[in-house]
């Protein structure tokens, strides 16, 4: 399968006149200029012709090699036609043409300047100014000729004059991507195409040429009102099934993820969240609770009592969390949580869909493997326990396209503001996402830059425009809440996460504990902080995999550039110290640069390597466009999928060889279900409402011992009372001392340390007046109503701590002990 520098199509019917002369001219013209256009290919698509119009195709074929014919069983037109060559086409640029040759071929030398001016595509126009119509059709037919082209423009693609002329000349990447797409087999293709490149911001260059209309002509004047139809259909046309079927099973996909928790949401628990599912019920029950009673949604004193919780400091994904509020208010937080990883998770596979598609490859098949991959990537199954704000990313997709639009400079100021608008959006969905996202995309432009020094030069100007309307547009929406959230009351620097928190190398070449096939909890461990921070994990066949495809595809510009992106990621993600696997080695990692500076300090470092999940999709979508046959579109017909096998006779072994390599990749990194469990019940004391009678206004209830990051069940008590009570301690992110340094959980105490020890050694320690005083002060500062202990591990030497501390023996009441510290009981 090679790739040639220019590949000309011709589609043809009926032309065994005509056909020879034109094919003569356009040979004679690329030998004479080789060393201008390179390696070219001329592929005539015969479209069921019923003269000899293939057999004079057959003869410039046999003439030189280079010329190619591709047929079609039936006549079905001319959109048809130019879909099957240009499919069937290698070309790194794709020129069409009509038979007629009505524009000369030497005037593709105007249009191949376009290209290299920066555009897109360039279209033949006979109404540009500086266009030489050498011969006229007939005045009636030309004027009804001019009639239905300014309806066609005004319905279609405004702006351009000349929709119809038959001479185009496309970036071959981008043709391929929008014939795939095209649904039309008539005339109307023409607008169709041009269509395609104006919604996707490829810009179009309209040059002047030299016309001669040419007898024997094949378009009518009522042609142009069947454009129109053609057109009009194509608007209310359903969408692809392909498409639908792809979202379809994303969502069957994510689905099964989570279908421990779907049996019974309420009464399921992710055990590998440790516990952060019980902190994001919270985050989203709060969030509802404050809507309900239009409170400010940036802050609470439901945890953290009386300190209070910054809730903007917190991934509260307020995003979705406040358009969530009905749902979590009539079905409760868990069913929300559930409900917003599962729909989220699909939704961010069809993303990354609909942006291969649209800026990769319109491969249907590949687009979807590359799509799953992205999203349902060990590192994403791994976040999925209870990290909805790293998983739900449907949003990263459309910041990537809309930067890419910028960088067409076709409509800098819509698309900045849109830009502006769309981050705005993902800061409320999570910002360190974001930050990532960003990382990606600047090594991702870096490189590409570098590759393509002239799309650079043609791009920075209107995206550095773009950029700038776009922060106009974001800052003002999100100021305050970045306020509240650096400088509001409970902010904090930033968040400590320990000197271990980058990737060893074993990590990326190794499988994650959920991988369905390979997965092996105790090594995935070994190399994670925890089941939900198994960042790397993509299995040694699936980076091996990601190497062959690079090496493969070299001549490639994106190729290059999302190697770089996925080699400077997973570097990145192993820290500012990096230990060579198996020895004593240490090196110093490039995460050293950033370890320190502001934003960078509170990521943890390993989940860099999350970047890789959509450029490795992105490398196996390319590969497998390029190895399978692709997906034909809407009457395409047979032809279309036999034409690689007919110019290639290892075609066959060569899709058979790539597709096995892809399954050996990506089956051991299949993900199986989450892991689901029963949940504790919530004490009677609880969940009857009996605590209400221990607690007056302005008081707090203290479990035993206090919620903190390492059991945060207490959460779960409090969205089960409908958060009718506050507690101190918790598990969030707030200061801790005078530096204001992040930490996960409330700022200890001498009461909260003491039992926590207790709780994890089951050693009570000699407990005298002094800490008893030091209790009243705690339990005062805390505004202490009363005192919770539920059954658990060590629940004996708790229970005789608090008893010391308090100086009186607790009471069974409803499933726990109660201490009652205004009542005396």
């Amino acid at each position: 399968m090679r790739s040639v520098d220019l590949s000309v199509v011709v589609p043809a019917y009926n032309e065994e006149r005509r056909l020879g002369p034109t094919l003569d001219a356009i040979v004679g013209h690329l030998r004479d200029n080789e060393g201008r256009f390179g390696d070219w290919e001329l592929i005539v698509v015969d479209d069921g012709s019923t003269d000899a119009t293939r057999d004079v195709a057959a003869a410039a074929s046999a003439a030189d090699g280079r010329v190619q014919l591709v047929t079609s069983p039936r006549n079905r037109g001319k959109g048809h036609a130019l879909r099957l060559g240009v499919l069937a086409s290698y070309g790194r640029r794709v020129l069409v043409t009509d038979a007629d040759l009505a524009a000369p071929i030497e005037e593709l030398d105007r249009l191949d300047k376009a290209l290299s001016d920066g555009h897109s595509a360039a279209i033949g126009s006979r109404a540009a100014d500086g266009a030489t119509i050498e011969s006229h059709q007939h005045r009636l037919r030309e004027y009804l000729g001019r009639a239905g082209n300014f309806l066609i423009r005004g319905v279609a693609v405004p702006g351009i004059r000349d929709t119809q002329c038959g001479f185009k000349l496309f970036d071959g990447d981008r043709a391929r991507a929008a014939f795939a797409a095209s649904r039309l087999d008539g005339w109307g293709i023409d607008v169709e195409i041009l269509r395609h490149f104006r919604h996707s911001d490829w810009p179009v260059a309209e040059v002047p040429v030299r016309w001669a209309h040419q007898p024997g002509s094949k378009v009518r004047p009522l042609d142009y009102a069947r454009v129109l139809a053609e057109l009009t259909r194509l608007r209310v046309r359903s969408p692809r099934p392909a498409d639908l079927l792809a979202i379809a099973l994303f969502l069957l996909m994510a689905v099964a993820l989570y279908a421990g928790r779907w049996v019974s949401p309420d009464h399921r628990y992710l055990p590998d969240s440790l516990q952060d599912q019980n902190q994001w019920e919270w985050f989203f029950a709060v969030t509802a609770d404050n809507v309900r009673h239009l409170r400010n949604p940036l802050f609470t004193d439901l945890q953290g009592f009386p300190d209070g919780v910054n809730l903007m400091a917190n991934t509260v994904m307020l995003g979705l969390s406040v358009p969530f509020a009905p749902v979590t208010r009539l079905c409760g937080p868990a069913v929300a949580l559930n409900l917003v990883m599962t729909l989220g998770l699909a939704a961010t596979a069809a993303a990354w869909y609909w942006l291969i598609v649209k800026r990769l490859t319109p491969h249907r098949g590949g687009a979807w493997t590359g799509a799953a991959l992205a999203a349902f990537a060990p590192p994403m199954v791994s976040h999925a326990n209870a990290h909805p704000n790293f998983i739900v990313l449907f949003m990263i997709p459309l910041i990537v396209d809309r930067a890419l639009r910028l960088c067409a400079g076709t409509r800098v100021v819509r698309d900045g503001v849109v830009l502006g608008l769309m981050v705005a959006y993902q800061v409320f969905l999570g910002e360190e996402p974001l930050l990532l996202a960003a990382m990606g995309m600047l090594l991702f432009a870096l490189a590409y830059a570098a590759v393509r020094r002239d799309v650079a030069r043609a791009a920075w100007r209107p995206l550095l425009r773009g950029l700038l309307i776009g922060g106009a547009v974001c800052l003002p929406l999100v100021a305050f809440p970045l306020y509240w959230q650096f400088f509001g009351p409970q902010s904090y620097k930033s968040v400590l996460h320990g000197d271990n928190a980058g990737n060893s190398p074993l990590a990326l070449l190794s499988f994650a504990e959920r991988s369905l096939l390979m997965g092996n909890e105790e090594s995935a461990n070994a190399l994670s902080l925890n089941p939900t921070e198994q960042n790397a994990f993509y299995g040694w066949p699936l980076v091996a995999l990601a190497f062959a495809i690079v090496v493969r595809l070299w001549e490639r510009a994106v190729v290059k550039a999302l190697a770089v992106t996925a080699v400077a990621a997973a570097l990145l993600s192993m820290g500012p110290k990096i230990r060579v696997p198996l020895t004593d080695v240490v090196l110093p990692g490039p995460w050293a640069a950033l370890a320190d500076k502001p934003l960078f300090e509170s990521v943890i470092e390993g989940r860099v390597a999350m970047v890789c999940a959509p450029v490795l999709g992105m490398l196996v979508a390319l590969l497998i466009a390029r190895v399978a046959p692709p997906l034909a579109p809407a009457g395409a017909g047979a032809a279309t999928r036999a034409v690689p096998a007919a110019r290639d006779a290892g075609a066959v072994a060569t899709r058979v060889l790539g597709l096995l390599a892809v399954a050996v990749a990506l089956l051991p990194v299949l993900p199986a279900p989450l892991k689901a469990e029963e949940r504790a019940d919530v004490p009677a004391f609880i969940a009857d409402g009996t605590w209400r009678r221990y607690v007056d206004e302005g008081e707090s209830l203290v479990p035993v011992p206090l919620p903190d990051p390492g059991n945060a069940e207490a959460l779960h008590w409090q969205t089960a009372a409908g958060l009718g009570f506050r507690m101190p301690g918790g598990y969030f992110n707030g200061p801790y001392g005078p530096e204001r340094i992040g930490i996960y959980g409330a700022s200890p105490r001498h009461t909260s340390n003491l039992l926590r020890d207790v709780r994890y050694t089951g050693r009570v320690p000699v407990i005298g007046e002094n800490w008893r005083a030091q209790a009243r002060r705690d339990l005062a500062y805390w505004r202490a109503g009363v005192l919770v202990l539920a059954p658990q591990d060590n629940d004996g030497p708790l229970r005789e701590a608090v008893a010391r501390l308090v100086g009186r023996p607790g009471t069974w009441v409803g499933g726990v002990w109660v201490w009652d510290l205004h009542r005396g009981g």
